[in-house]
């Protein structure tokens, strides 16, 4: 009995931690308190307030990217409880209400690309790369599934965390339950109360900046800086916001019926010009519509080179247990040869250059690079080639796994003792793996990058599909 009150107790003081005063948390029992809102709070005091408490254990960097997440969240609730207590703003409006919770994101994803040498840059990458799903409130008609895809993109750090941490510190595993949990109970969340959308009020004022509810930022958060939104916001250039603004105008104009009509003034025969040709010869300009497309002409070099932002230094250093080989350029003799069994490889933003490893090491990662020639000996762990173009990877030695994520154009050369390596790869084209012969030449086999999937009547059963060329 003790026990059960104890726990009662810690649930009061987790839903009194989300809530911004009194009267916004609702208790099924409070007046003026949206169902929705409450069930966001629901969210905040469950799944939201165990990754914060795990995220606090881990420590670190961890820790200060989740009081940022929370501050994103509890911008989104402000939003949520202005939407159920106001009707739909105009688009541009709509915009400037989502600046707070589109900074928040960007605030996120800043703190990761500061961190790139983080011993959490997985947690950091995990975390950054889900965040834009509180864009949810802008995508229209299918929020639900925005959340779903962006969920999708946090697994590949996700399961590095969990294929490190798995057999070894069990609060890292919890770690990633919880935060996933976050997205999944959202999912839930936005299918039962904004299936289409953001549910708005039907009565009350017309939502505009002024009325916007203040949301408290935990201690700790990093300021928001100014800048545009990141994409979940709605942009002009979004296609999809233009299409569904388009459509909600043209369904407003259908709605009018006759009165559709009602402004256009009648033409007579002798204002056409098809039945009186003397029109044609009147003086003025003739209208010939909008001038095509012209793509801008470059700044000259002098100013672009005076705008341009300096490079960042190039590295090839050992940092504790990780090598860093960072914004290499036109380096073709790169060399890594005193390695040990327990250091690391990160690759990052290299182009034109060629790097060899020796010896045998636990892990390489390649991020963001161009043109890269990598030539290894032995890895216990794994190769990964993430965000990269035109790369060529050839193992001298053993390597058990070889990951392609977002990557277009990738050789890897394998040697005899590593046939038996397993090549996982994710939204990537122009794949080749090369086989050695007898002879000591090359066989090159394309890996599959298009696939069919049918319903069997009882699951989804996908094969590679074949091309005819």
């Amino acid at each position: 009995m003790e026990r059960l009150v104890e726990r009662l107790e810690k649930a009061v003081e987790r839903l009194e931690t989300v809530c911004q005063g009194p009267g916004m948390c609702g208790d099924g029992s409070s007046k003026g308190v949206a169902q929705y809102v409450q069930a966001f709070d629901a969210l905040l005091a469950g799944p939201v307030a165990e990754y914060i408490k795990i995220s606090k254990e881990v420590g670190g960097d961890v820790q200060k990217h989740a009081e940022m997440v929370h501050a994103g969240l509890m911008s989104e609730r402000a939003l949520l409880v202005m939407a159920s207590q106001h009707q739909q703003p105009a688009e541009n409006a709509f915009s400037s209400l989502l600046k707070p919770i589109s900074e928040q994101i960007q605030v996120v994803q800043n703190f990761r690309e500061k961190n790139r040498g983080s011993k959490l840059f997985n947690h950091l990458s995990a975390v950054s790369e889900s965040i834009p799903a509180l864009g949810w409130v802008a995508m229209a008609p299918k929020p639900g599934p925005y959340v779903k895809e962006m969920t999708d993109a946090a697994m590949f750090y996700t399961n590095r965390i969990l294929k490190e941490y798995k057999d070894v510190d069990k609060k890292q595993v919890d770690w990633v339950k919880a935060y996933l949990s976050i997205w999944t109970e959202l999912q839930a969340y936005i299918k039962e109360y904004h299936t289409t959308g953001l549910t708005w009020s039907k009565t009350g004022p017309v939502a505009t900046e002024g009325a916007k509810s203040p949301s408290a930022s935990p201690a700790g958060a990093a300021p928001p800086p100014p800048g545009p939104p990141p994409p979940p916001a709605p942009a002009p250039t979004s296609s999809s916001t233009d299409d569904s603004a388009s459509r909600s105008a043209l369904f407003a104009q259908i709605n009018r019926g006759e009165g559709i009509t009602s402004g256009l003034r009648h033409v007579s025969d002798d204002m056409k010009t098809h039945k009186n040709p003397a029109l044609k010869n009147q003086g003025g300009p003739v209208r010939s519509g909008p001038k095509p497309f012209t793509a801008p002409k470059p700044a000259c070099n002098a100013n672009s080179s005076q705008k341009t932002s300096p490079k960042a230094p190039a590295l090839l250093e050992l940092e504790g247990k990780k090598w860093r080989v960072e914004n290499q350029e036109n380096a073709t003799n790169l060399v890594i040869s005193d390695t040990e069994l327990k250091q690391v490889a990160y690759v990052f933003k290299c182009t034109n250059s060629t790097l060899q490893i020796k010896g045998k090491i636990n892990s390489i990662t390649l991020d963001n690079c161009k043109k890269l020639g990598l030539v290894f000996d032995d890895v216990v762990g794994i190769v990964e080639i993430i965000n990269s173009r035109d790369v060529k990877v050839q193992v001298m030695g053993k390597v058990p796994t070889i990951s392609i994520n977002k990557t277009d154009g990738c050789h890897v050369y394998l040697s005899k003792n590593s046939l038996d390596c397993e090549i996982v790869s994710a939204k990537s084209s122009e794949m080749n793996v090369l086989i050695p012969t007898e002879g000591g030449d090359f066989t090159e086999f394309p890996v599959p990058e298009q696939f069919k999937t049918v319903w069997n009547g009882q699951k989804l059963v996908t094969t590679v599909t074949e091309i005819a060329g």
